[in-house]
């Protein structure tokens, strides 16, 4: 027996205990496929709005979810059993990839410079950085004095000594007091963003006792250095109150509290170190709250009521606040300025007036400068205006890139930093002169195992939709593979949120378009990457917008012969693990192989569960099935769990955290277990749960590699029906 039957053969035979015994007989000697596990049936009937519908999964979301997300090793015991089975299926049916997989590593890891630095950002006396040595997983961060490259360095933390002896650990925030004495940091130590915030004394290098629990990976120093403020997370992950204490220890008094379980809550200090600013927000509506720096003990101040449908975010410039919003119907957002002491909406005078078709994504404030970041058909710019309102732009003359906006560190200066990269080319960063217009270029990111930007082609596609719309489509290829549909293409798609796709460069994708494949990113409605209206077009009652988007896509790439059917894998996560789902049950036609990374699927019941962390805050996003029939139905009616069906679905990998409070592990889980048995393909459906992690994967840099192998191993395994080979 070779190792790759030795592997399948021990993993089978793990995954068969999910099975009666008798199931599995075999004659002697002869090497069979790795046998699936079957999920028992328990079925619930749930009556809802007069609508009745019945699950025979539920019993894989542990009653005590809760404390199972902070630690996982308190899951019952029937669904560890469930997980440990699918786990060891997948591996067996995968065990012919092994080696791809190993190699896909290799190449990931060759691609990083394992011995990195950021480019420092000056604050005061000194400089802020972050390092990598060769082996590291983690960062490390650092400060030197400022302009002595050669200078002592201190080393605040080392996220990889955090780590050690933990299976996860991530750093979230870190930020240090004005006065340079203080450093704090938040770790998540399950995957379950609840954080411990720690604060260390730089002038002892000792951590301080009494660690902050509980708490969002958000928070922020007053400007005396004094105070720390942080966002509490309730028992059921949310957060719900903005607490304060004295910076090195002691009493904490609650600073605000939200009643509304639908918001979400950020607390920081304002760029001109002014205010704390407390932002409170969902998907359709916001409120900002602020405490004046001198008297960092008080109440907080309504900046401006919230209103439904109204969204605002707030910093302060000097004399003056700065509020990007959407009031008065700038759908795509206009910038507004307002006094110090007289913020309300009624003395808002507008600063950059809505353009239709530009998103003003975000806004970075220095002394005598605004600098605005927008994207208009899935690129971005950057608006530099001065007091004056003088403006000039910051763009690339290419046809798919990104721009990132990094802001400054200190308020009285005139450099801002911003990134460059597109799918071909490693990102540059620039130091950019706001008064000359003179940019710097401080740092390329390098290629260790080599890359030239002139063997690929970018390319933007516009794909049409049914109802009149064009939809972009990012293009990486090698010059060398030819567009004559022969290519194997991965179509990668999210569409919720307004979250855009950036056409970004990724030295992981290579790993797949150095082997002839085309990488493709559709910029679906449901993201604003042609505005925030592309994103309002595809929300709630027109949900469905999202999905029929992406197919279009699939469909333009093969029209255009970058493609055939059948020979594209479609990816995405987290509700882009939706669209995967609901392109699943739509187009199976379409697809070799679907991934649906962290998937969210089980999108009634989901919605239906207030206790959930997400829940209340997405109704705006989803709709509200526990009092909108007419939501019920329409979500009912694309909901992937819910549509599964008999029919030819492709092969699919999904994938999960057990710690994830995002899309909690039994949405993966019940997904296949009834995908399974409707499939009438013959194709495999695999389930790969990471029991030591939650939504983002694995902590670790090089960890986190291995299960983008993975996932791109099964990719190529779809694409050639690797388990008719097995």
């Amino acid at each position: 027996m070779n190792r790759r039957d030795l592997l399948a053969t021990s993993a089978a035979a793990l995954a068969a205990t999910a099975l009666p015994a008798a199931a599995h007989a075999r004659p002697t000697g002869v090497s069979m496929p790795p046998v699936p596990p079957v999920a028992k049936k328990i079925p619930v009937t749930i009556e809802q709005l007069g609508r009745t519908r019945t699950d025979d999964y539920q019993w894989m979301k542990d009653d005590n979810w809760q404390a199972v997300l902070r630690d996982p090793t308190l899951i019952k015991a029937d669904v560890k059993e469930h997980l440990t089975a699918e786990n060891a299926y997948r591996e067996a049916m995968m065990a012919s990839t092994l080696p791809l997989q190993a190699a896909m590593f290799e190449e990931m890891k060759g691609r990083i410079k394992e011995d990195d630095s950021s480019v420092p950002a000056a604050d005061g006396p000194w400089e802020y950085y972050t390092e990598f040595k060769t082996g590291d997983q983690h960062a490390r961060y650092m400060r030197r004095p400022r302009g002595q490259a050669d200078g002592t360095v201190q080393q605040l933390l080392d996220a990889n000594e955090l780590a050690h002896g933990k299976a996860f650990s991530d750093v979230g925030s870190t930020a240090y007091s004005p006065d340079h004495k203080l450093f704090a940091y938040s770790e998540d130590a399950q995957g379950s963003e609840v954080f411990r915030i720690d604060v260390k004394d730089l002038e002892t290098g000792q951590v301080l006792p009494d660690s902050i629990q509980s708490a969002s990976d958000n928070f922020a120093f007053s400007a005396d250095s004094q105070w720390i403020y942080w966002t509490n997370r309730d028992d059921n992950g949310r957060p719900d109150k903005i607490f304060r204490r004295a910076a090195r220890g002691g009493a904490t008094t609650v600073v605000y509290e939200e009643a509304d379980d639908g918001m979400f809550m950020g607390v920081g200090r304002s760029s001109d170190d002014q205010f704390i600013i407390i932002n409170i927000a969902n998907q359709e509506t916001s409120e900002t709250r602020y405490i004046p720096s001198g008297t960092p003990e008080a109440e907080p101040v309504v900046l401006e009521p919230r209103h439904v449908g109204r969204l605002y975010d707030s910093d302060h410039w000097g004399d003056r606040w700065v509020i990007r919003t959407n009031a008065d119907d700038a759908v795509n957002f206009q910038i507004v300025e307002a006094p110090t002491g007289a913020p309300a909406k009624a003395n808002w005078k507008v600063l950059v007036p809505h353009t239709p078709g530009r998103f003003i994504e975000g806004v970075a404030l220095v002394k005598d400068f605004v600098a605005r970041q927008e994207r208009a058909d899935a690129n971005t710019k950057i608006v530099i205006r001065d007091r004056a309102g003088a403006e000039h732009e910051i763009a690339v003359d290419e046809p798919a890139y990104s721009l990132s906006l990094g802001g400054a560190s200190e308020f009285d200066t005139t450099t801002m930093r911003y990134g460059y990269n597109s799918p071909s080319t490693p990102t540059s960063t620039y130091d950019y002169d706001l008064k000359t217009r003179e940019r710097t270029l401080r740092k390329v990111q390098q290629v260790p195992s080599g890359h030239n930007a002139a063997d690929y082609v970018v390319e933007r596609l516009n794909a049409p939709t049914a109802d009149g719309q064009l939809v972009p489509v990012t293009v990486l290829r090698r010059k060398s593979t030819p567009v004559d549909g022969s290519a194997p293409l991965l179509l990668y798609g999210y569409g919720s949120y307004g979250i855009p796709m950036a056409a970004s460069f990724s030295t992981n994708r290579l790993s797949l378009v150095d082997r002839g494949w085309i990488y493709a990113i559709a910029h679906i409605r449901g993201g604003s990457d042609k505005g925030w209206d592309w994103f309002l077009s595809a929300r709630r009652m027109t949900k469905k917008n999202t999905f029929t988007d992406f197919i279009a896509a699939a469909e333009h790439l093969i029209a255009q012969n970058y493609a055939t059917a059948g020979n594209i894998v479609a990816h995405g996560g987290s509700a882009g693990g939706m669209l995967m789902g609901a392109v699943n049950n739509m187009r199976p036609d379409l697809w070799a192989g679907v991934m649906a990374a962290v998937p969210f699927v089980d999108v009634i019941n989901t919605m239906s569960d207030t206790t959930l962390p997400l829940t209340p805050p997405e109704w705006p996003e989803w709709g509200n099935p526990i009092e909108d029939a007419e939501a019920y139905d329409y979500m009912m009616s694309y909901s992937p769990y819910d549509q599964v069906a008999p029919r030819a679905y492709p092969a699919i990998l999904a994938t999960g955290g057990l710690s994830d409070p995002r899309v909690t592990y039994w949405e993966p889980e019940k997904w296949v277990a009834k995908l399974r048995p409707a499939t009438t393909s013959g194709k495999p459906v695999l389930l790969k749960i990471n029991m030591e992690a939650g939504h983002a994967g694995s902590s670790g840099r090089f960890d986190y590699l291995k299960e983008v192998a993975h996932d791109y191993a099964f990719a190529i395994w779809a694409i050639n029906k690797g388990w008719e080979q097995a």
